[in-house]
């Protein structure tokens, strides 16, 4: 079995390419403790901004997403991490020359993946030649990084709508060293666009579980943002939920985390839950943000 720390030929420290809405680099030190030291495979059904696999990087994985944005920027930095840097630095080389940063972002937003020929496009949305792809995951990267607070939204057209972060300064987009490292690590995952379902029916015993699902709003002006043309609302919650039970039958170890409400409490009380508390500054009401309670929720004993 894999241990995540043994790897023969190790690579680098990789931090997230991306700056994800509830990421969960702040809670890795807190969730941490409920790994289980040594699988087969990771498996992550909603992959976001992949905190938890760049901190574990296991030999090998299995990747899911729904969003065709997100599971073709990873398939890139896999494939082409050298084209990906180039075409970003082509979209930075604009600032440098002086043009004005809102007008940059704006243009290279209304490019948008939908708006490709239906020839252009697989029957999952995804790019088909190799130039478009590249393209649309330096995109990917750059709105990431100079939208507001690195959401990711789309309107129920599929087009990707965040507006501008205001930086009149160009943040860094990417380390090189971090691109490299992530493109090498990714050579030893399969990475689907598919929903969580199909994802969680290929684990197995030996496996290791980690969910991040779209949190479950704490009030009912917290859910302000749509992750991708499918929301998740309660009856997806509890069709996940209904999943924990085969993982736990199939024993298969899981760890998930969500938001703690009296609906989540609810649809995983058959499990393990502790507490973690993380920082969240993504709040219309400025007064809400801060430190929250978020549930931790597993299927395996441990020892913390």
């Amino acid at each position: 079995m894999h241990s995540p720390k043994d790897e023969t030929q190790p690579i680098g420290p990789t931090a997230p390419l991306l700056k994800w809405a509830g990421g969960k680099t702040q809670l890795l030190a807190q969730i941490q403790p409920y790994f289980p030291p040594h699988y087969d495979r990771l498996i992550e059904p909603f992959i976001g901004g992949a905190a938890v696999y760049f901190h574990l990087r296991p030999a090998r994985a299995l990747l899911g997403d729904v969003n065709p944005e997100l599971v073709n920027f990873y398939s890139v930095v896999r494939s082409h991490p050298d084209q990906l840097m180039a075409a970003v630095d082509d979209i930075a080389a604009r600032h440098q020359s002086g043009e004005d940063p809102e007008t940059i972002y704006y243009d290279v937003r209304s490019r948008q993946p939908v708006d490709l020929t239906p020839e252009a496009l697989d029957e999952q949305g995804i790019p088909r030649s190799n130039e478009d792809r590249i393209w649309v995951a330096a995109r990917t990267l750059y709105l990431n990084k100079t939208g507001f607070n690195g959401l990711f939204r789309v309107n129920s057209g599929g087009r990707f709508n965040v507006p501008w972060g205001r930086r009149k300064v160009l943040p860094k987009l990417y380390n090189h060293n971090e691109v490299y490292n992530a493109s090498r690590l990714l050579q030893g995952a399969e990475i689907v666009l598919a929903d969580f379902a199909h994802v969680l029916d290929q684990a197995r015993p030996g496996d290791f579980v980690y969910l991040d699902p779209p949190y479950f709003p704490v009030s009912t002006t917290a859910n302000f943002t749509s992750y991708t043309r499918l929301d998740f609302p309660a009856e997806q919650q509890r069709r996940l939920a209904d999943w924990l039970h085969t993982l736990d039958q199939r024993g298969v170890a899981f760890v998930l985390n969500n938001s703690d409400t009296p609906f989540t409490r609810e649809i995983y009380a058959n499990f393990r839950i502790d507490i973690a508390q993380a920082k969240r500054m993504i709040n219309s009401n400025a007064s809400k943000r801060g430190e929250v309670n978020e549930l931790i929720v597993y299927n395996q004993q441990i020892v913390i």
